[in-house]
């Protein structure tokens, strides 16, 4: 302003020092660790698809979808206004828009009828640079691509649904499924009164004439989680004559009526709110048993090893969404004369995020292809411990991950406008869903105990990286002699899972990642001389943090 000029509200606000906004970038493309991953499973010939997710995930026009379907949640009708029963939730266009977005990239159910290379190692790529626009309607996408796998144990009844669960389109209109070209799939597996205990369920199922699988039930109770319940159909548990089975339980009858299901509230959740979850009750609710009678645990198993799958993905998703956002920021701001990714301290945040977040996409991409080998033994012996393993502890540091990148942004970080916030009250949700810790580590060691060849199996795995740096190697040796105690071993479950799941890491990165980011790993998560790792930023002196935060930041 010159000198004695009448001053306007121009010269108060002009606007410095600030990043420009991270959009317009391919998300899958600029994510170095991700693609190399992919390429490494399997995956690089499908890299076309996977940049065009990449792209619309950076646009801000689908951007801008995932923060309306959050600002504005879904809401349950339960009747019309003349007092008739609805049962219907409403949401968002938007929220319509991202799951026709999915669902034509194939990210519901491609995997099961597509016959390129790596198609679970493609999906879990997709899925993980999709999770950034907005990770709540991805629950029924993970529902629908993991019923598949627990239908299959009924093929008749598999064969009447896989094709409209894995078509291209999406329906989110109230019908029946015949009158759709796509379905969606939910599930509905805890009660009140039992939680992760499923045993505890007290829905039953009766049969309609003889019984047994793929036959009629009718099923009566109550699910204190019911997962996105305007899919077309449910996987649930009830107890048949014979046991605790599994059914799927359509929303409309295949007379045209809509099924005996009440939706009594939805859930107030944390986060993941563009989704629904909601309580539900039946009353003679028609239902088809699939697979053997009295084995429904088993049976829907196989869908909750596929969302575990998908809690990890989301997780390694939030992790990296955190590091682009921090790195970006942090090239861009300016404080005390220097840009911040050049100060010391800072750089040592921003490169021990993106060491984090590395091991994560790198572990959960490695678990991802023990899907695409279904059909190896040694592949499925390695998948059975990696899987929890992984889920564990890539859930576990994603909050801590989420916080930690949020505060590289100062103030910035913590306004709604920075999507930071709803990064971070999605960053539990999944160490919470298809098994909280406690169950995860527990599977672990029942795995361990009834399956020895499975950890056989992740030696083998292991040992791969033998030799390669020192520092994985001591710890190695010290995690065998901690397997070979058994002592209060349930006690120590969490320690035990957590040293596997960075030796696992590790292992992965000495193999694969630039020496910077592996040396970093090692120094910091593995070195016991070092005093192990505290808090993000506390990586030890002389290694190569410039080359760490260059590897991860997005560029336009």
């Amino acid at each position: 302003m010159a000198e004695g000029s009448t001053p306007t509200w121009s010269d108060t606000h002009e606007v410095t020092n600030q990043p420009p906004p991270l959009e317009g970038c391919d998300t899958y493309s600029s994510n170095a660790a991700l693609v190399e991953a992919v390429e490494r499973h399997g995956g690089g010939a499908n890299v076309a698809d996977l940049a065009a997710i990449g792209r619309r995930a950076g646009d801000p026009e689908w951007l801008e979808r995932g923060r309306q379907a959050n600002a504005n949640p879904p809401v349950l009708r339960t009747h019309d206004r003349y007092g008739n029963r609805l049962d219907v939730v409403d949401y968002h266009p938007a929220y319509h828009e991202l799951m026709a977005a999915a669902v034509g990239a194939g990210l519901h159910a491609a995997p099961w009828v597509d016959q390129r290379p790596a198609p679970h190692v493609t999906r879990a790529a997709g899925m993980m640079t999709w999770y950034q626009v907005d990770a709540g309607h991805t629950c029924p996408i993970s529902m629908t691509y993991s019923a598949v796998a627990a239908l299959r144990h009924q093929p008749d009844v598999a064969d009447a649904l896989v094709a409209a669960l894995a078509a291209p389109h999406y329906d989110g209109s109230n019908h029946p499924i015949p009158a759709k070209a796509g379905i969606t799939a939910g599930m509905a597996m805890t009660e009140k009164q039992g939680g992760s205990d499923v045993r505890a369920n007290t829905t039953t199922a009766r049969p309609v004439g003889s019984g047994g699988p793929g036959a009629e039930h009718l099923l009566t109770g109550h699910k204190w989680f019911c997962s996105a319940p305007m899919s077309d159909g449910f996987l649930v548990l009830a107890n048949a004559p014979g046991g605790l089975s599994c059914f799927w339980m359509p929303r409309w009858r295949p007379d045209g009526n809509r099924n005996r299901v009440r939706i009594q509230r939805l859930k107030d959740k944390l986060g993941d709110r563009s989704n629904a979850s909601s309580e539900i009750e039946m009353l003679d609710a028609w239902a088809l048993m699939v697979g053997e009678e009295g084995r429904g645990v088993r049976t829907i198993i196989e869908m909750v090893n596929h969302t575990r799958l998908d809690c990890t993905l989301g997780s390694a998703g939030v992790m990296r969404q955190g590091v682009a956002q921090a790195t970006w920021h942090a090239q861009h701001r300016r404080a005390f004369g220097r840009v911040l990714d050049e100060q010391p301290l800072m750089a040592n945040v921003l490169a021990d995020l993106a060491v984090e977040s590395e091991a994560a996409t790198a572990a959960a991409i490695r678990v991802a292809a023990t899907f695409d080998a279904a059909d190896d033994p040694d592949e499925q012996r390695f998948a059975r411990l990696a899987l929890p393993i992984v889920k564990y502890w890539t859930c576990k540091r994603a909050p801590s991950h989420a916080a930690e990148a949020m505060e590289c942004l100062g103030g910035n970080g913590f306004v709604e406008d920075s999507d930071l916030p709803r990064v971070f009250r999605q960053s539990p949700v999944n160490g919470i869903w298809e098994g909280s810790g406690n169950v995860i580590c527990l599977d672990v060691l029942r795995a361990m105990l009834r399956s020895p060849d499975s950890v056989d199996a992740y030696w083998d795995e292991v040992d791969l990286a033998g030799g390669a740096d020192r520092r994985l190697d001591a710890a190695a040796v010290s995690l065998r002699k901690e397997l070979d105690d058994l002592a209060d071993v349930e006690s120590r479950a969490r320690r035990i899972v957590e040293d596997m799941a960075l030796v696992l890491q590790g292992s992965l990165l000495v193999r694969h990642s630039p020496a910077a980011v592996s040396d970093a790993f090692c120094a910091s998560r593995l070195d016991r001389d070092a005093g192990g790792h505290r808090a993000f930023g506390t990586l030890p002196t002389g290694l190569d943090l410039a080359a760490i935060v260059e590897r991860h930041r997005p560029a336009l």
